[in-house]
């Protein structure tokens, strides 16, 4: 069974290294101080978002289909994934309208519009979950 590298220590949080590597087929290691590379790094929902994003060829219609989510949730997911692998998200030139909000009652209703869309709740039932959601701000 392989099991995926840690990147992250379990103690301190801090990023960890690769120090040693095995030949799968004779006995040679190698010892030092080496990276893992940047996409290895990422969480699963961001690999998984990636490889749907890449399977297809950065069509944004296309990847909402393929993981059954809303267009605003591609452009968020693609953009958090852009900022783990460590680049800057440049909201320069980007319509205000087009602009994500990644504040925590924003991606709550989100949420709620996502439920909605795929049929998991009712028109009434969304429309209660937002009323609900404005009363706690």
């Amino acid at each position: 069974m392989d099991y995926k590298m840690p990147h992250r220590c379990p103690v301190c949080e801090h990023e960890m290294k690769i120090s040693k590597l095995t030949c799968t087929h004779c006995p040679t290691k190698i010892e030092g101080e080496f990276s893992s590379c940047k996409f290895c790094q990422l969480p699963a929902e961001q690999l998984i978002f990636m490889e749907a994003f890449i399977k297809c060829r950065g069509n944004i219609k296309e990847v909402e289909k393929e993981l059954g989510i809303s267009y605003p949730t591609v452009r968020s997911r693609l953009d958090s994934a852009i900022e783990a692998l460590g680049y800057g998200v440049d909201k320069v030139g980007v319509p205000e309208n087009e602009k994500m909000d990644f504040s925590e009652e924003s991606l709550r209703r989100q949420g709620i519009l996502e439920a909605l869309e795929r049929g998991e709740i009712s028109a009434q039932e969304a429309t209660r979950q937002m009323r609900k959601q404005s009363t706690k701000v």
